[in-house]
């Protein structure tokens, strides 16, 4: 088959399959922000990643390379303990320890490198940058992974905050009743403002992909992984060609959300392919969306009526300075720099998420 005429078979059958419910939903979901300018620098990322973005930009703009950049942009979002999604501070896993994710990959000397369930280190991406640096490897584990970052010098900290101790510990304390755990008997005052009834349970990551005026790409994913997770569980965050892929002469992609169902499709990876053979970022996004949607054959992980109980965003940027963003479900945000300015927009969408009084 030729790559036209596959191109208008990809797109024909992502047209087909993605739910639209009026003309302004179908213009939103494919808007696409195509910007086809060749030498046009573009910084995406996850909805956290508005400050990233901007901070990205601001290197890229004064020349830095791009991994520095994407990299120097999601330290913000690890080091903040407000996010309960990606390093310091994330929620930990089902023994309170918290185990961090991430990968890089430069795309100009077509390198990589990632750390996983990685203990005591802020910022797991400059790990996975020394990684990629200095050492013959792609990945690092565990404790080796933490030791060979102190041999580098980076600080050996606590990662669970208070905050999210007691948010642990409230899933602890009620996730079960076969065991000795038990709740308070009352709830402290500060308990009420702590904020915790968002995240009973989350997979929550940051990716941040760039691409210079020069036309040089590179690209980060960061995550705290699944909140609760079995001690030692890998997501896709850290795994190259599943939550991140870059390819310096075609564009860079990324992906956020439930990591089982994107390692299964090769996520990254199956997008950037995708804008290989001619489809454009928001098609290749929803293209590899549908594939996920036909690869969950779990019926616990469907509702009622066949579609994912969970959701999962994926980012591409093209070359050219193309990008966009799309998920399973409405709702969902991402950041992107462009035209000297950060900003959140709406990702595309397979389905429009249900409403109150809708039967799931």
């Amino acid at each position: 088959m030729s790559d036209v005429s596959r191109r208008d078979f990809m797109v024909s059958a992502v047209a087909a399959t993605v739910t639209v419910h009026s003309m302004t939903n179908a213009k939103a979901a494919f808007a696409g922000n195509t910007q086809t300018n060749p030498s046009r620098p573009v910084v995406i990322a996850s909805g956290n990643g508005e400050a990233a973005t901007k901070r990205a930009m601001e290197m890229i703009t004064a020349g830095k390379d791009t991994l520095d950049a994407v990299i120097a942009g999601v330290n913000i979002v690890e080091e903040d303990p407000n996010d309960m999604t990606v390093g310091y501070g994330g929620l930990p896993n089902e023994d309170g320890v918290v185990e961090l994710d991430s990968c890089v990959m430069h795309g100009p000397t077509c390198r990589a490198g990632s750390v996983a369930a990685i203990r005591g280190i802020k910022t797991p991406s400059k790990v996975a940058k020394l990684v990629m640096d200095r050492t013959d490897h792609v990945m690092i584990v565990g404790e080796g992974a933490l030791r060979f970052a102190k041999a580098h010098g980076l600080e050996e900290v606590n990662l669970l905050t208070d905050r999210a101790r007691r948010i642990w510990l409230k899933w602890k304390e009620s996730h079960s009743d076969r065991d000795d755990w038990l709740p308070p008997a009352e709830v402290p005052d500060d308990d009420q403002v702590v904020g915790y009834h968002d995240y009973d349970w989350t997979y929550g990551t940051i990716n941040c992909c760039a691409v210079s005026a020069g036309g040089d790409i590179s690209g980060v994913t960061t995550t705290s992984g699944l909140s609760y997770k079995i001690p030692g569980r890998v997501g896709d965050s850290p795994i190259i060609g599943a939550g991140l892929y870059v390819d310096n002469k075609i564009g860079a992609a990324g992906a956020t959300g439930r990591g089982e169902a994107v390692i299964k499709v090769c996520g990254a990876h199956s997008v950037v392919e995708n804008m290989r053979h001619g489809l454009s970022p928001m098609e290749a996004c929803l293209d590899v969306l549908k594939r996920i949607v036909d690869t969950t054959t779990e019926s616990r992980l469907k509702r009622k009526d066949g579609k994912p109980n969970f959701n999962v965003s994926l980012y591409a940027v093209s070359k050219r300075g193309e990008y966009a963003s799309a998920a399973i479900w409405s709702g969902a945000t991402y950041a992107v720099n462009a035209d000297g300015e950060s900003r959140v927009e709406d990702c595309a969408f397979l389905y429009k998420k249900p409403g109150k009084g809708v039967t799931k």
